[in-house]
Formats: structure tokens, sequence, C-alpha cells
């Protein structure tokens, strides 16, 4: 398990101490995302003439809200991946059953072509005892 560490970060344009078990980089990113969420509500008339709390209030409510969001966004994406693979393996056995069904027409098909060929020996077997037959009768006459 890593460590725990402290960074310093600007937020709302004072420097803070967060600290966690994350990279510096996942921290600042965090800093920057309500840095941001700041500087959104700050541009709002009414949200500037609001007090403190009530500012921290929104943005919590804010922050919470994209949470939320984010979270089911990510149970729909889950739930896609989950009827995706679901496809996928009925593709795959879809491919299997195929292949399957295409080896036997093969087998298939060589014992109809052996059939057919012992078949041609047979005709021409009995075309030459046919002409044989012929000839020992004509040579008869």
């Amino acid at each position: 398990m890593s460590e725990k560490k402290g960074i310093k970060v600007l937020i709302g344009g004072k420097v803070m101490t967060m600290s966690g078990y994350e990279s510096e980089e996942y921290m600042q990113k965090v800093a920057s995302y309500i840095n941001n969420k700041l500087e959104e509500y700050e541009n709002m008339t009414a949200f500037r003439g609001a007090s403190q709390d009530v500012k921290h209030r929104l943005l919590e409510i804010n922050i919470a809200d994209d949470y939320i969001k984010a979270r089911e966004r990510v149970k729909a994406l889950e739930q896609e991946i989950k009827v995706k693979n679901n496809e996928l393996d009925d593709i795959k056995h879809d491919s299997v059953n195929k292949a399957m069904m295409a080896d036997e027409m093969k087998k298939k098909l060589e014992q109809t072509k052996k059939a057919l060929e012992e078949s041609e020996k047979k005709v021409i077997e009995l075309q030459a005892e046919l002409k044989g037959k012929q000839q020992a009768s004509g040579n008869r006459r």
C-alpha cells in the first residue's frame, strides 16, 4: 500500500494542504476541478452576492450532482458492455456452430465425391462388361 502524503494546492485563491494516498498529479486534478467549479459559479451574478456558506453549499450540491451523473453514466456503460458481451458471446457461439456445420458439410461432400467416383468406376466396368458381351454375341453371329 502506498504511503499517505500531503501536498499544497491552491483552491479558491487559498493555499491548502491535501493529503491522501493518490498521486500528486491526481490531487492537483481534484483541486483544479474545484477551482473550475468555483470559477464557473463566480461568473454568475446570483452566486457572487451569496454568503460564503451558501456558496459552499451550492458548490457541494453541484459536485454531488456531477458525481451522481457520472456514476449513472458508468452504470449505463457497464450495462451496455454487458449487453455487447452477451451479443459477442452469441456471435462466437453461432460462429462455432457454423464452423462445425461447415466441417460436417465438407465431410459429406468428400463422402459424396468418393461415392460418385465409385459409381463412375462401376459404370465404366459395366460398360466394359456390356461391350464385351456385345462383342461376344456379335462374334457368334
